[in-house]
């Protein structure tokens, strides 16, 4: 059974930084695309940063591109999202989300605010 346990979100001020977890259990992270996704409220869920399972390469929207770094640690099975530079408009839920060739699997969750 695959499951994927994000934690980490955290209240925290603009200008601040946070690391998210997504803890894998089921398949290893190595052998598949994993990404972060976020939903503020009223809004759509977006993608905002995926890593390949086999090279590695990573990727980002724009909106975080620079602030954001996504990494893997393949002996703990276990996908990060460090935050820094964290503005308002930061504030959702974020999603961790691992595809194989025949369904994803999706977190439950973590909330992030970035206020004052």
């Amino acid at each position: 059974q695959v499951q994927l346990v994000e934690s980490g979100g955290d209240l925290v001020q603009p200008g601040g930084s946070l690391r998210l977890s997504c803890a894998a259990s089921g398949l290893a992270l190595d052998n598949y695309a994993i990404g972060w996704f976020r939903q503020a409220p009223g809004k759509e869920r977006e993608g905002i940063s995926c890593i390949s399972g086999r090279t590695g390469r990573t990727d980002y929207a724009d909106s975080v591109k620079g602030r954001f770094t996504i990494s893997r640690d393949n002996a703990k099975n276990t996908l990060y999202l460090q935050m820094n530079s964290l503005k308002p408009e930061d504030t959702a839920v974020y999603y961790c989300k691992l595809e194989t060739l025949y369904r994803g699997y999706w977190g439950q969750g973590t909330q992030v605010t970035v206020s004052s």
